[in-house]
């Protein structure tokens, strides 16, 4: 999995980046359909904001998070993230298979 990272009025450190890339480490463990992760950290006053964008086999993801610093909101947005992930992830599943296999083996 490939995650790119862009500040936006914010300078991109090396802990926000290996913070980032630990917190969206556990998308590539729930599916092995993520390639691409596009991550874009931006200030505008107080409002701290993360915003990413998945792209997966067959379907792009997007995701927005405000916190009132900016490692609370790549939190926000990494539950977020994986959530939607999970939840792709469900719904390719083909379930008849399974209740078919287990039929089978009766």
């Amino acid at each position: 999995m490939k995650i790119v990272l862009t500040g936006r009025q914010i300078d991109v450190t090396a802990a926000l980046n290996d913070y980032v890339h630990s917190k969206f480490d556990r998308l590539s463990r729930h599916s092995d359909d993520v390639f691409t992760v596009q991550v874009v950290l931006e200030v505008e006053k107080l409002n701290h904001r993360a915003e990413a964008t998945a792209h997966l086999r067959g379907k792009t993801v997007h995701a927005d998070a405000e916190g009132v610093d900016m490692y609370a909101a790549i939190d926000l947005l990494a539950d977020k993230l994986d959530r939607q992930v999970l939840k792709h992830k469900e719904r390719a599943t083909d379930h008849h298979r399974a209740e078919a296999q287990k039929s089978a083996a009766l």
